[in-house]
């Protein structure tokens, strides 16, 4: 993998998420551009209960709808061709050039599920930044590090609990 490669946003028309996907699919598999353009995602929220006529149904929605989000080694023919993908109004950025995303956006974007340098360790006093558990505290008790998952001590209600989270979750408190 390429150490230059950042994440990116693009615009994209109304509804046309996945439609530029596709193309940007066939395009990196056209002009064999997969060592250039590494990823492209549509952050989805999962299961989402919706209710219409009076009946509950399942749906997944885009967490930032006219948004699809690209991994890649920026150059200007890259630009290009991406920009002039249908569907495609443009680079998230100053005057449309691309500004990458921070690792904290795409963090919590979860735009990347696995982590390459953690730091985490049994014992360590961590925080919950996304989820349902989000700004809570606790103590890692395991790690499972081929599917980067920590079992986590956590007070609620007055008691301590247990519970499995992904890496991407967490965030080390570093006491000094």
């Amino acid at each position: 993998m390429d150490e230059t490669a950042k994440w990116y946003a693009i615009h994209t028309y109304s509804g046309y998420e996945v439609m530029v996907k596709t193309n940007l699919e066939k395009l990196i598999e056209n002009n064999n551009l997969g060592d250039q353009i590494l990823s492209i995602q549509i952050p989805m929220y999962q299961d989402i209960v919706e209710g219409k006529n009076g009946k509950k149904k399942v749906v997944d929605r885009k967490v930032l709808p006219c948004y699809v989000f690209l991994k890649l080694v920026y150059s200007n023919d890259i630009w290009y061709l991406v920009t002039n993908t249908r569907g495609v109004t443009g680079f998230v950025g100053p005057q449309g050039r691309p500004l990458p995303l921070t690792d904290d956006e795409v963090r919590r974007m979860r735009l990347e599920t696995r982590l390459d340098n953690i730091d985490l360790a049994v014992g360590n006093q961590v925080k919950i930044v996304s989820g349902a558990l989000e700004g809570f505290v606790g103590l890692i008790t395991e790690l499972n590090l081929t599917a980067q998952k920590a079992k986590v001590k956590v007070e609620m209600f007055g008691r301590e609990t247990d519970v499995e989270l992904d890496f991407v979750d967490l965030e080390k408190i570093n006491i000094i």
